[in-house]
């Protein structure tokens, strides 16, 4: 409920702004002459002088609606709805603030649905395919885990990149999310459970997330960036990936080697074992899979007896497990009910493979189902539905030839397959759900960052803070969540890697793919519109935050405790004042 409550705090704040707008208003309807009428004052509002959506705010209530009908700006191509058109014209003017209340529910529901596809089917099925390709934990882990974590935050990059006007909104949101995961995160790591850092890692994933944010702040200095300087941004993170996985088989051929030489003193080979913990994050994570094992094995039948075909498919589509259930507490459970139906929705259309489990959660009515409906989901939300009515060659649609196709390959995979055992191309599946979750991850960023754009309009806020408050709070604070709780666990070191190597991979392949894909789409090389002083009281932030942890951790001798943590804590607060402050002109250039 953050954003609400920091929603309801920019309502007041931007009062004053509103009753300037309505005097401006009444100051444009007076220059108009009154034989006019009423037709002669729209058409005088509707000039060219006032072509931009962000001076709707500027005319009088009863005028906004005509106004983003018709200004050319005011059209939102890239979501389903034109959410300035919900704001102005769904409701009479004087009910305004119930629409804005509406969609800034329907915003919370969004970002619901972003980590609800991240976390429960996109990233499953990304470490199935990583498992499906041999892959490595460290290479896995900065590449594909990495994507399946960063997936809101890289998809909603994409999406703001694709209009200058809301470009502001992806480098809000990523340096706000950079300066929120780095300052607030890690000072709750810290202060939940005091530890010393490993120090390699650390230094080197401040080092180069220190260079991704110097090579932001160039591009932004320039106001336009090349494919060269796209390109570079991905090869800067193909140059991380090498470093963690050379770094990683040096540290392991220095620990074979000592254990080849100490092998027969216990408390030695105890203490590479500790340190592994701390080099290498996958130690926890496969303790945790074998207490996970342990803990279904415990819950298992006795007996084996044979579901029928209705029942695995009901059982499958049950996203409650009771004995989670009576673990957990009320607000859990509540919240638990009230994401229940979308979680059912997406499991009749995502399919999920797991290689941790023996049938590789193989449940064959439910994944012949998913051969109908995720092409049809992928068709009809693409690019917010462009294809969904798209006729081949003006006469058969494409969604009746997907269900069609989808119906007959059901058919097929129902016929040639049993519900106990999964068939070979079973992997495939994983294949499948990747790219259906990406796709709607995809549309919902899309509606998210048209719907912060239409917020940033009617609160007269600019897309920078937009994207630093909202946008980088709704994305990062399920990884704030999760990294509290692995400290609290005993793994304070694998959260603070988590809270560094995400935000490299975020920060590189959010700008990088997204400049990348709008130079693809308009041939022409991406221009940025620096919104005034906030976008370089941003970047400065962030530098001077990753400056003061390089330099204050290994002074520390990289142990951190709770005065570290309240530090950081305090440095996002000193921030998040100065850039409110900035942006209703109380801070100001000279």
């Amino acid at each position: 409920m953050t954003a609400a409550a920091f929603l309801s705090v920019l309502l007041v704040l931007s009062c004053h702004r509103q009753v300037h707008s309505d005097s401006r208003a009444n100051e444009t309807r007076l220059d108009v002459g009154v034989a006019e009428g009423s037709s002669n004052r729209t058409s005088t509002m509707m000039s060219p002088v006032n072509d931009e959506c962000d001076h709707v705010m500027n005319l009088s209530a009863t005028d906004r609606c005509a106004f983003v009908k018709n200004t050319p700006d005011c059209k939102m191509v890239d979501s389903f709805v034109n959410y300035l058109q919900v704001a102005f014209c769904l409701l009479p003017p004087n009910l305004t603030p119930l629409t804005i209340t509406l969609c800034i529910i329907w915003l919370l529901f969004l970002f619901v649905i972003l980590g609800l596809t991240a976390s429960k089917f996109f990233c499953p099925n990304l470490s199935a395919i990583s498992t499906s390709l041999h892959l490595t934990h460290n290479v896995a882990g900065v590449t594909f885990l990495a994507l399946g974590n960063g997936a809101p935050d890289i998809f909603s990059a994409v999406a703001a990149f694709s209009s200058p006007h809301t470009a502001g909104l992806a480098v809000g949101a990523l340096f706000g999310a950079g300066i929120f995961v780095t300052t607030v995160v890690a000072g709750s790591v810290t202060l939940v459970k005091p530890f010393a850092v490993a120090s390699r890692p650390f230094l080197r994933d401040v080092i180069f997330y220190m260079a991704a944010v110097f090579w932001t702040y160039v591009i932004l200095y320039r106001g336009t960036t090349t494919l060269g300087e796209t390109l570079g941004y991905l090869g800067l993170y193909v140059v991380y990936v090498l470093t963690v996985i050379i770094s990683a088989y040096v540290y392991r051929r220095q620990k074979h080697s000592l254990n080849t030489s100490v092998q027969n003193v216990a408390h030695i080979a105890a203490e590479i074992r500790s340190s592994d913990l701390s080099e290498d994050d996958d130690v926890p994570c496969l303790m945790d899979g074998t207490i996970q094992e342990e803990y279904e094995s415990e819950y298992r039948p006795l007996l084996h007896y044979a579901e029928s075909t209705s029942q695995i498919l009901l059982s499958s589509l049950n996203p409650v497990d009771n004995r989670k259930w009576r673990r957990k507490s009320w607000s859990w459970r509540t919240f638990k009910v009230l994401k229940t139906p979308l979680e059912v929705l997406l499991l009749l259309c995502i399919p999920i493979v797991d290689p941790d489990k023996e049938d590789r959660n193989w449940r064959r009515p439910l994944n012949c189902l998913h051969l109908v409906t995720a092409p049809m989901v992928c068709v009809l939300t693409f690019q917010s539905g462009k294809y969904g009515d798209y006729m081949i060659q003006g006469q058969f649609p494409v969604w009746l030839l997907t269900l069609l196709l989808g119906f007959f390959l059901s058919t097929i995979v129902f016929c040639s397959t049993t519900n106990d055992c999964p068939p070979k191309y079973h992997s495939l599946f994983a294949l499948l759900g990747f790219m259906v979750s990406a796709v709607l991850i995809s549309t919902a960023a899309s509606e998210v960052v048209s719907l912060l754009h239409m917020l940033g309009v009617v609160l007269s806020l600019s897309n920078t803070v937009l994207g630093l408050t909202l946008l980088a709070w709704g994305n990062s604070i399920g990884d704030c969540f999760s990294d509290i709780t692995i400290a609290r666990q005993g793994y304070p070191r694998m959260a603070i890697s988590a809270c560094f190597g995400g935000i490299i991979f975020n920060m590189l392949f959010g700008v990088g793919l997204g400049c990348l894909v709008q130079m693809i789409t308009t041939h022409s090389e991406v221009q940025f519109e620096p919104e005034g002083l906030l976008t370089w009281i941003l970047a400065g932030s962030l530098g001077l935050s990753l400056v003061l942890s390089f330099i204050i951790v290994p002074l520390c001798r990289f142990h951190l405790d709770r005065t570290y943590g309240l530090f950081l804590l305090v440095f996002y607060v000193i921030f998040l004042i100065i850039a409110l402050l900035t942006e209703f002109g109380k801070i100001h250039t000279v």
